[in-house]
């Protein structure tokens, strides 16, 4: 069995932004440095997390020091609610972008070539880099 302690599942939500609840646990792992090697590349400054603070107007830095300073997800939450001003499409747009990762192009090659990796390459219920990420960390 692995060691690993795995972020929550891309799809979580919290105040209607997806991914935020992984955010959140990946800032707590690396803060107690438990945060996967596998994740520090892309850790704040690329990818899914990159996405995230473009969307929302946040700074790393900033929500790094929230999530800190805090002991629950309901306390992020209620500084999100206060100070992270974006319209509901702006969380839907991002919601959609990022579900929409690796389903064509030059993505869906990356796709196909992570589940390959990964031993996954006869799961056709896997259509997107949520979905992937799920099954590779044992949730689907």
């Amino acid at each position: 069995m692995s060691d690993t302690i795995y972020p929550r599942s891309p799809y979580e939500i919290m105040d209607g932004w997806v991914h935020l609840p992984r955010l959140v646990d990946k800032i707590r792992l690396y803060k107690a440095g438990q945060l996967h090697e596998d994740y520090q590349p892309n850790y704040l400054h690329k990818g899914f997390d990159l996405a995230w603070f473009k969307a929302s107007g946040v700074e790393p830095d900033t929500l790094v020091e929230v999530v800190k300073n805090s002991i629950t997800d309901g306390q992020v939450s209620d500084w999100v609610k206060a100070n992270v001003r974006v319209p509901d499409e702006t969380k839907a747009a991002l919601r959609d972008d990022l579900l929409s990762y690796g389903t064509e192009g030059a993505l869906l090659e990356r796709l196909i070539q992570r589940k390959a990796e990964s031993g996954l390459q006869d799961r056709d219920d896997i259509r997107c880099m949520f979905d992937y990420i799920d099954a590779d960390e044992g949730r689907g």
